[in-house]
């Protein structure tokens, strides 16, 4: 299994417009080209989760997530907020990279702890922040997956 299976370029932003964390959970929501229905019901799960604990896991970066019955498979997003934003992240920094995880309840894969056990893994490698802050376009995303072997 390979993070960059589940990306797709039309899913990732580097200029997220976002001035706070509800803003950034709706925009990496609509990044997932649902309805208005299933965006609002989604946010609400993520809002849900965050209030249970920040999934900013420091560094910069926060791994939003959450089970919901409006998708029928894993989705991914990543978004970048230049400056960052407040995220109560782990470490109490601003947050300015985003991966978004959502899946289906019941996963007959069930690759929703594995992406997020991967996704952590990058993250955690010490160019990787350094790396996030310089991507120009979305393909150069994918290509620093690629490159990470992740």
């Amino acid at each position: 299994m390979q993070l960059r299976d589940f990306f797709s370029q039309d899913c990732i932003k580097l200029d997220l417009e976002a001035e706070d964390k509800d803003e950034a959970l709706k925009e990496l929501v609509s990044l997932l080209d649902l309805d208005e229905k299933s965006e609002g019901i989604l946010f609400k799960m993520l809002k849900r989760r965050e209030n249970l604990g920040s999934t900013g896991i420091g560094r910069g970066i926060a791994i939003p997530h959450c089970r919901s019955l409006v998708v029928n498979r894993l989705r991914v997003a990543f978004g970048r907020k230049d400056g960052g934003i407040e995220f109560k992240a782990i470490d109490e920094q601003p947050v300015e990279n985003l991966f978004l995880i959502v899946a289906p309840p019941l996963e007959v894969s069930n690759q929703y702890l594995p992406v997020l056990g991967k996704i952590a893994q990058f993250s955690k490698e010490p160019d990787v922040p350094e790396r996030l802050a310089e991507l120009e376009e979305p393909s150069e995303f994918m290509d620093l997956l690629e490159e990470k072997g992740v």
